[in-house]
């Protein structure tokens, strides 16, 4: 999953980055708000994190503007302000949620999940099943016909995508997009590899095979019979 975060002061940012990278999740930073508009209008997210306070266009003028275009990236207002009715207006222009500095970073986490089930439209909030796969968002756990499967961040971001398009083929620059934080270059095999790496741990050992390879256009997670 790719992130945006439009945020200025650097110790917040550093601290934002560090916990979602670890988290498995792609990050883009804007560290004002014309940037983060030129990302948020040009570049696909699934979820944004936007600071009020920011040097240039402001995070609500950001917020605005993204609507106005027909952006419908779910949004989670940062800002050092709490009062209801601050609250009450950032979710009027358009953001998603709101959340007051300072915060949990669990918390950050649990909203960011929380706005990713609301988009999908997933029955079940917290887990993906494919046949005998099944990931638990939650517990970040990982099984197999009920055995554990350890899975490095990046290749549970990697199986994440995969499941929330069970059934529908994605393309290498679909993945690059979503998963890594940098644009898709032809030439590397960083997708090839991880699959394959994804493929040891979740397929090897199993007789049905769920990752397929729908050769010159991508992959796709489904169950064949």
């Amino acid at each position: 999953m790719r992130i945006l975060l439009v945020e200025d002061d650097k110790k917040i940012a550093s601290f934002i980055i560090k916990g979602l990278k670890a988290a498995g999740f792609a990050v883009d930073h804007a560290e004002d708000g014309d940037n983060g508009l030129h990302l948020a209008l040009t570049e696909p997210y699934d979820v944004a994190i936007i600071d009020i306070m920011l040097p240039g266009r402001d995070g609500l003028s950001l917020i605005r503007e993204m609507r106005r275009e027909k952006i419908n990236t779910p949004v989670i207002i940062l800002s050092a302000r709490g009062e209801v009715n601050d609250r009450v207006r950032g979710l009027e222009t358009g953001g998603d949620d709101y959340l007051t500095k300072p915060f949990a970073f669990s918390e950050l986490l649990a909203r960011i999940q929380a706005l990713l089930r609301r988009a999908s439209g997933a029955s079940d909030p917290t887990r993906f099943t494919v046949g005998d796969l099944s990931v638990n968002l939650l517990t970040r756990e990982v099984t197999r016909g009920g055995r554990k499967i350890e899975l490095q961040p990046l290749e549970f971001s990697l199986l994440e995508y995969l499941m929330r398009n069970a059934g529908r083929v994605v393309s290498k620059t679909m993945i690059m997009e979503h998963v890594w934080d940098y644009n898709f270059d032809p030439q590397t095999n960083v997708v090839e590899a991880r699959i394959s790496r994804l493929r040891d741990k979740t397929d090897r050992a199993f007789d049905k095979k769920l990752i397929h390879t729908v050769r010159g256009v991508g992959y796709v997670l489904k169950e064949t019979d």
